[in-house]
């Protein structure tokens, strides 16, 4: 009887404990990555982008008159309501200039913070995943979004970018992210970099903001500054002056990165640690309140495109599940082509959808 009186008293203790402490026990991502729906706040950014989290965020649609998200499974598509603004007007001024259409990759979580799988940054709703693949002249499946492979631009076993690949249209839409007020950054591969240093003539200046970095070359990156209504965001420094072509800095990645590796003869004597998984506590003190929100609707909380005039088809998404997302495929993963996707518009106009005058963001 004594045993179970301790077990009963130890269980209580447990089950009265501070939120805050029960939370700082537990990976900030399981406790984030769990949330389905965005806090039921005012829009507001807190931290770091690879250390905080958002209120108020939106949902860009599945489906837009010029984009298609991707990978629903991942509950991805959450942003700042600038930053969802900023990807909708990307879509209308890239689709002028010869891109089909953009498919959308990740954003952020409903509430930002860290993520379940992959990704430091992307924590507070002021980054997203552009695919290097123009959209398909159709709609697609749930399945088809799950399971279709981004592809890289790059030469095969190489680090530059493969002509036969590269068009206009691709220099075009980067053109579009990298000159928009509102994006900071824009990052992708150093080959991306290389082949746009070669090839643009004329203002180079918007490639200063063309940053190269590890990976990229099956999508690029776009990362917005703080917004205004969020003073607890943390800025990240300015970008260089130097448009980065002229400079040198490319020659570092060339001779140095991706410089064969020599092996070396000894073996390490220790096995590098892990990175330590961040707690609730390691991130800003508002972050707490927005896990712990009420949480808004997904009607309520998805971004209403401007051409009114399109209508979505209707795509029934399973209930949100965290073992779907640790089991997901990453973008290159094997499978489908979108080009091996079969044409058709599987949307419904009401009459002709027109490229509408951008609104003023909100």
């Amino acid at each position: 009887m004594a045993n179970i009186s301790k077990i009963l008293c130890a269980t209580l203790a447990i089950t009265f404990l501070p939120v805050e402490f029960v939370n700082a026990q537990t990976p900030a991502k399981k406790l984030f990555g769990n949330k389905p729906l965005p806090a039921k706040l005012q829009p507001a950014v807190h931290g770091f982008y690879t250390k905080g989290c958002i209120a108020g965020a939106v949902a860009i649609p599945i489906d837009g008159p010029n984009w298609q998200a991707m990978r629903l499974s991942r509950n991805r598509r959450w942003g700042h309501p600038h930053l969802i603004s900023e990807v909708e007007k990307l879509s209308y001024k890239a689709k002028k200039d010869g891109w089909n259409g953009l498919l959308v990759g990740d954003i952020s979580q409903p509430r930002g913070g860290p993520m379940l799988t992959g990704h430091r940054s992307h924590q507070i709703g002021l980054d997203a995943d552009i695919w290097l693949t123009q959209m398909p002249n159709k709609r697609m499946t749930y399945n088809e979004r799950e399971n279709t492979s981004a592809i890289s631009v790059l030469k095969k076993g190489t680090n530059v970018v493969d002509k036969s690949r590269w068009t206009r249209a691709h220099t075009m839409l980067l053109y579009h992210a990298a000159t928009s007020p509102g994006i900071e950054r824009v990052l992708v591969h150093p080959g991306i970099k290389k082949q746009l240093c070669e090839t643009v003539k004329g203002n180079r200046q918007w490639l200063s903001k063309i940053r190269p970095t590890w990976g990229h070359h099956y999508h690029f990156h776009i990362r917005m500054g703080c917004p205004p209504g969020s003073p607890d965001c943390k800025k990240q420094g300015a970008t260089p002056k130097s448009n980065g072509c002229d400079d040198g800095s490319l020659d570092w990645w060339y001779n140095v990165a991706f410089a064969p590796k020599k092996k070396s003869t000894t073996k390490p004597t220790t096995k590098p640690k892990p990175r330590r998984e961040l707690g609730v506590r390691d991130l800003p003190q508002a972050c707490q309140g927005v896990l712990s929100a009420r949480s808004a609707s997904l009607e309520v909380a998805t971004h209403k495109p401007i051409a009114a005039a399109f209508v979505a088809p209707k795509i029934k998404l399973p209930r949100f599940s965290a073992s779907a997302v640790l089991n997901g495929k990453p973008i290159e993963a094997k499978g489908l082509s979108v080009s091996s996707i079969s044409n058709g518009t599987g949307f419904i106009p009401k009459g002709p959808v027109p490229v509408p005058t951008l609104r003023p963001v909100f």
